[in-house]
């Protein structure tokens, strides 16, 4: 059986996960400038770019966003760190500056595969939040895109530069538990609370709401859809499943050296706050099934006592015993006297400075193959995740063919791409 050069990617990271940093970063020309621009600079696009910028020779020269405010802020906050970028109110703008060489990309989701693509096209090194698209035609789009022009892109799933969270996966991997039946990923977010509802309003000054609705319907402001909350609308995100499920479900594909399921089916719903204002579920319970064990995602909203007494995480659940990994360490629990427990191992490091150290690295030494998270992986895991919100919003148990990249079922494979809207177009590629 043969296998797509895509495919022995994404399964070579399955197993050699969290690569960390070897000498030839040390050899490379350190003495030149590695020039920035930031796309999106809220949010998780402000906290990339100070992170890069922790790195020697390293600097910021352009930053694009649709909001003045934001815009404002971030020069001020990028002069304290001795940056003085240009500025682009047009994303496009920064792209065709020779003067940047790789750019991140922070914007909301429904946005990463439009600029990830032009991006590509323009040569530029990319670091692309996750998760990187906002449906699995996406996904699909992106990755063609950077086999087409050989793009290095790393994935902002920083745990995968973490060394506790590759230390766990060893462990899982040296079959110490016995056999694994069932891994549970979780996310019970207690400071998540109710989004109210808000009328329409008018668009806030220095904003401009036409270029920040992209490819989404076209509708009038909301405060509850802009900044932050826009995630849990269906329009330009996929709530929990899709935030916090790409970064932990990933795991759960690590430690099982598997990548697509059999079957997924899901149920959940705004169970918490019914009169919430945004789309996505606040509860929600997923099961993939595979061959002889199942993976189960649960998320719940104003919620912090999950699974284990942790917030979110990752158990691995064998005849032996169960390890149970989060963002702050992990250790394992014995069933009865079937192993010896291994107390809590502390998380040692900052994943996202080391992610970035990485992707650095990876440009630097012209190396793709060094990243700890490719597009490859990117691709993979919101792939998977979407199909956990495609099963709880058609309310079946529904069956992947991984070959045809399609389900089996109609009713599903008409959520395998978002909508685009307003003159926007999913690239050619």
């Amino acid at each position: 059986m043969t296998i797509s050069r895509r495919e022995f990617i994404y399964k070579s990271a399955l197993l050699f996960p969290a690569l960390h940093f070897s000498s030839l970063f040390a050899k490379t020309n350190l003495q030149s400038t590695l020039r920035i621009g930031a796309i999106g600079i809220k949010g998780m696009g402000w906290s990339d770019l100070n992170s890069i910028l922790k790195i020697a020779n390293v600097s910021c020269t352009a930053i694009s966003d649709i909001d003045d405010s934001v815009i404002q802020d971030r020069l001020k906050n990028l002069k304290e760190l001795g940056q003085n970028p240009k500025v682009y109110k047009n994303y496009k703008d920064l792209l065709a500056d020779n003067e940047v060489d790789a750019v991140i990309i922070g914007t909301p989701d429904h946005w990463h595969c439009l600029m990830l693509v032009d991006a590509c096209k323009a040569g530029k090194a990319i670091y692309v939040e996750k998760p990187i698209g906002n449906s699995i035609v996406e996904c699909n789009t992106m990755l063609e895109a950077k086999e087409k022009y050989n793009s290095i892109v790393q994935v902002g799933q920083w745990q995968r530069s973490q060394k506790h969270f590759k230390d766990a996966i060893d462990f899982v991997h040296s079959g110490q538990l016995g056999k694994i039946r069932l891994v549970k990923a979780w996310a019970y977010l207690g400071w998540k609370k109710r989004v109210p509802k808000e009328p329409d309003g008018p668009v806030p000054a220095g904003v401009d709401y036409k270029a920040w609705l992209g490819p989404a319907k076209t509708r009038p402001f909301n405060p509850n859809r802009f900044h932050y909350n826009f995630r849990w609308y269906w329009d330009y995100a996929g709530g929990l499943m899709t935030d916090w499920g790409v970064h932990l479900l990933d795991y759960a594909l690590l430690g099982m050296k598997v990548s697509d399921p059999k079957s997924i089916m899901a149920a959940g719903g705004k169970f918490a706050y019914p009169d919430d204002a945004g789309d996505t579920p606040d509860t929600l319970t997923t099961v993939y099934e595979f061959d002889d064990f199942n993976i189960q995602w649960e998320h719940a909203t104003s919620i912090s006592g999950g699974p284990y007494n942790r917030e979110h995480g990752i158990a691995f659940i064998g005849n032996n015993g169960t390890l149970v990994l989060d963002r702050n360490g992990w250790e394992v629990i014995p069933e009865m006297d079937r192993m010896k427990a291994v107390p809590y191992q502390k998380k040692v490091d900052n994943g996202l400075d080391l992610h970035m150290e990485n992707f650095v690295e990876a440009i630097r030494t012209k190396n793709p193959n060094i990243l700890n998270a490719p597009l490859e992986v990117g691709s993979h895991i919101a792939k998977f995740s979407q199909m956990g919100n495609i099963a709880y919003r058609t309310g079946k148990k529904i069956y992947w063919e991984k070959e045809k990249q399609r389900f089996k079922e109609s009713e599903a494979n008409k959520l395998l791409a978002a909508g685009y809207h307003n003159g926007y177009k999913i690239p050619n590629i």
